[in-house]
């Protein structure tokens, strides 16, 4: 087993074994793609999920909304999800097993594409001749086989029967972007604006696999701000010093390209990332990776390539991290422009604009025309209203076009002429106030289950202590599962068991998430606790106990990364668990008086 492969195996193996996440349903055989998070998985994927929340919509002042996982069909065909949202799909002949084309193309040995979807489904297809990929499954040949277009949507039925199809969100975007037309109003109507929102995702994959790197549901993180393109600027100097790690789409192209390390400032003044509102997120998001753990050697943003970017996506760079030997996606930032709230207008007749309110009143000339639906009704029949609104959308977009005897529209691929005094077409001055604007979105997309299987995978860490192998997790104090675990130095004294179970209780009170260990020696105790990544052990012992009145009672404080340990008085432990809690090292703590290590 490789390198890469043996950290994948020991990060599923320790998942299990300890309860961060497991196959869902082993009972009855369980389901590709579905994981359950365990005791300690659920704490740390909360934790996870809580400081993006504090991050992104605390400190940013967004809102955060939490929409259904279900909606009807017609928000899906207004987002395009129904016509694009699909993977390429290849069915064996002979077993009958779907793959992802695009994916047999990557993994394959002579293979020198990573990002085979990129190419279109004609050239995968060609390209699994040209490779000879053979089934995963059973072997068989795959050259000549159909590549088709599989839609990634779960489909279900709203109430009784078929009446009103739906389908479970791809996404959770869309709630956010059909809710706006009251979210604005929370808003006050004022641009630029945030809306988040944390909850599942669906997505019925070919193949999953790889824990949780590709599953079919999953927990999002989104951001959509809305902003107006032409004067809302980002606070870019709260972020342009920090330094991104890009692999830019020029860079992919060229034999020799890299990953370039620039400032967000100096990525936007040299073109790399053109949208100064992607560069701040970058920035931003980069020390937040940092902070939950993600080791900053594994990793960097990628730019997509045209033939990979999202149907709605302007531009579009992603987070990626190493893991297992590969880099996978972790988080999207794009510049979705108003493609959505566009859409969502068309399709449902509301309005998704903000009413932009002009400095002072500006007084303008407006095209305008007032069809006489006297004539446009007998000549057109039930098209007369559409071939009235299609010459008002003419009379705004080309003047010029009213200036002939006739003018041609069109509506529905039909082509309708009418005469231009029928039309009425004209243009008055106006004063106005202000104006609609569709607001473009800026979308940071953060994958929670991907950054929980990133923070396992680059917290994990062995060492030898006292002549023994030692595994451990390295997690940031604020995401550990667990923060502190009190453990008795012997179970079988009453006394140093019952004081043991008092500090639990006091740290527990004073909000700290405490566990509680007696069995088995206290060394295997600490391993435990190194492996569930719980940053300081808490160790009850006979000196604790037998403290006269005229002394203080203590106990020991043990570090999980360097395995120091430290005397402290319980009255002062609550005080020196918050400030560890909170970032003071260790070694620091050796510092303070009343402190001395042991």
């Amino acid at each position: 087993m490789s390198g890469e492969e043996n950290e994948l195996a020991t990060v599923a193996e320790l998942s299990k074994r300890r309860g961060f996440f497991f196959q869902s349903v082993e009972a009855y055989g369980g389901v590709a793609g579905f994981f359950t998070y365990g005791p300690q998985g659920a704490d740390l994927k909360r934790n996870i999920e809580d400081a993006w929340r504090d991050r992104f919509l605390t400190r940013e002042g967004h809102m955060e909304i939490s929409a259904p996982d279900v909606m009807p069909e017609p928000v899906f065909e207004s987002s395009g999800h129904l016509d694009g949202f699909d993977d390429m799909i290849v069915d064996c002949p002979e077993c009958g097993e779907s793959h992802r084309a695009d994916h047999l193309v990557e993994d394959h040995p002579d293979s020198e594409y990573e990002d085979a979807e990129a190419l279109g489904i004609e050239r995968v297809a060609e390209l699994i001749a040209e490779l000879d990929v053979a089934c995963p499954a059973c072997e068989a040949p795959l050259a000549g086989e159909p590549v088709d277009e599989f839609n990634l949507m779960f489909e279900t039925d709203i109430g009784p029967g078929s009446s009103q199809p739906g389908y479970l969100r791809p996404e959770t975007a869309q709630g956010i972007f059909v809710e706006f037309p009251r979210l604005k109003e929370y808003a006050r109507g004022k641009l630029p604006f945030g809306v988040g929102q944390v909850g599942k995702a669906w997505r019925n994959e070919i193949a999953p696999r790889r824990g949780l790197i590709r599953v079919r549901e999953f927990t999002q993180a989104e951001l959509e701000h809305f902003i107006d393109p032409e004067t809302d600027e980002p606070p870019l100097g709260d972020v342009a010093d920090v330094e991104l790690p890009l692999y830019s789409a020029a860079a992919q192209d060229a034999a020799d390209g890299d990953i370039e390390t620039l400032t967000v400032r100096e990525a936007v003044d040299e073109g790399i990332v053109a949208s100064e509102w992607i560069a701040y997120y970058l920035g931003v998001a980069r020390d937040w990776y940092d902070g939950i753990g993600v080791d900053m050697d594994r990793f960097r943003y990628r730019q997509h390539l045209p033939g990979e970017r999202a149907h709605y996506a302007v531009d579009c760079w992603d987070a990626e991290v190493e893991i297992g030997g590969d880099w996978i996606e972790a988080t999207g930032f794009a510049s979705r422009g108003d493609y959505d709230l566009s859409n969502h207008a068309a399709g449902s007749g509301e309005e998704f604009t903000v009413f932009k309110q002009y400095d002072e009143p500006k007084t303008v000339e407006r095209p305008t025309v007032d069809p006489d639906m006297s004539t446009l009704g007998p000549e057109f029949g039930g098209e007369a209203g559409a071939v009235a609104d299609a010459l008002a959308d003419l009379a705004a977009r080309d003047p010029g076009a009213f200036e002939e005897e006739t003018v041609t529209v069109e509506v529905d691929g039909e082509s309708y002429e009418v005469a231009t005094d029928v039309a009425n077409f004209a243009v008055e001055t106006v004063t106005e106030a202000g104006e609609h604007v569709t607001p473009h979105v800026i979308e940071p997309s953060f994958g929670i289950g991907r950054l929980f299987y990133t923070t396992l995978a680059h917290s994990l860490r062995t060492d030898e202590v006292d002549g023994e192998e030692r595994t451990y997790l390295e997690l940031p104090a604020e995401l550990a599962p667990t923060f502190a675990c009190v453990a008795p130095l012997v179970s079988n004294e009453p006394a140093i068991v019952d004081r043991a179970e008092s500090v639990r209780e006091e740290l527990r009170a004073a909000g700290f998430d405490v566990a509680y260990d007696e069995s088995g020696s206290i060394g295997r105790r600490y391993r435990r606790q190194d492996e569930v990544g719980t940053p300081v052990c808490v160790t009850v012992d006979h000196e604790t106990v037998e403290c006269d009145e005229f002394d203080a009672a203590t106990v020991t404080l043990r570090d999980r990364d360097t395995t120091a340990q430290a005397r402290v008085a319980v009255d002062d432990l609550t005080a020196h668990l918050t400030a560890l809690r909170a970032g003071t090292d260790f070694a620091d703590l050796l510092d303070r008086d009343g402190v001395h290590s042991v």
